[in-house]
């Protein structure tokens, strides 16, 4: 069984940042793409960002291309998600994801069903 566990989030100011963190249980973290999405009140779960299970390739949604970066450290079993020039619209519960493919080679998918293990979410919130 695989647990994961957000933190990092809080209040900020629009043009601040945060960073989020996410801790996994387990010893096969490190053969696993992770992901990082999002859901603002009253809205679908979103994609955000996505990273390979060695970390050479990313992947991120348009809307934080630019201002987010995720990375992992899979000594610590850990993956970051760096948020920069934060704005209101990126209001929102983050939550981390697994992706249920063994070491996925060619491609990160955006796709929630393709994402076995949730954390519980960590709350963001950017005031105007």
């Amino acid at each position: 069984q695989v647990q994961l566990v957000e933190s990092g989030g809080g209040l900020v100011q629009a043009g601040g940042s945060l960073r989020l963190s996410c801790a996994a249980s387990g010893r096969t973290f490190s053969n696993y793409a992770m992901g990082w999405f999002r859901q603002a009140p009253g809205k679908e779960r979103d994609f955000v960002a996505a990273i390979s299970w060695s970390g050479v390739i990313t992947y991120y949604a348009d809307s934080v291309k630019g201002r987010f970066t995720i990375s992992r450290d899979n000594a610590k079993n850990t993956v970051y998600l760096q948020m920069n020039k934060l704005k209101p619209e990126d209001t929102a519960v983050y939550y981390c994801a697994r992706d249920h493919t063994y070491r996925r080679s060619s491609y990160l998918t955006p796709k929630l069903p393709e994402y076995d293990y949730w954390g519980q979410g960590t709350q963001v919130t950017v005031s105007s």
